[in-house]
């Protein structure tokens, strides 16, 4: 399974982003995507996460009710609508993929449960 990223940029505070995530292969090999971000000096972190089986989804707190994750099986791919944008929303997000990890409201989820990652995208929010 191969992932790209697109749709990052420099937005201001307050504004909206959309990140895609296009997936090269079969659907049968990955069953989560989820979004992840990494700003400077921090460690990665899960943002949002959707499966592919039933369509639930979940969401670090602090996106809640800002971010909304989307899939859209016919093109392939996981779409992460990003509104109300604050500076420390700034990173590079990344779009992972497995074929075994469930997404659940449990907690954010670990970079360790995916194994299938894109490149990144840059998300620069100005205050």
């Amino acid at each position: 399974v191969q992932l790209v990223e697109s749709g990052g940029g420099l937005v201001q505070s307050g504004g909206s982003l959309r990140l895609s995530c296009v997936i090269s292969g079969s659907s049968l090999e990955y069953h989560a995507v989820g979004w992840f971000r990494q700003a400077p000096g921090k460690e990665r972190e899960g943002v949002s996460c959707i499966n592919s089986s039933d369509g639930t989804t979940s969401y670090e707190d602090s996106v809640k009710g800002r971010f909304t994750i989307s899939r859209d099986a016919a093109k392939n791919t996981v779409d992460l609508q990003m509104n109300s944008l604050k500076p420390e929303d700034t990173a590079v997000y990344f779009c992972a993929a497995d074929p075994d990890f469930y997404c659940s409201d449990s907690g954010p989820d670990s970079p360790a449960d995916f194994t299938s990652w894109g490149r990144g995208t840059q998300v620069t929010v100005s205050s």
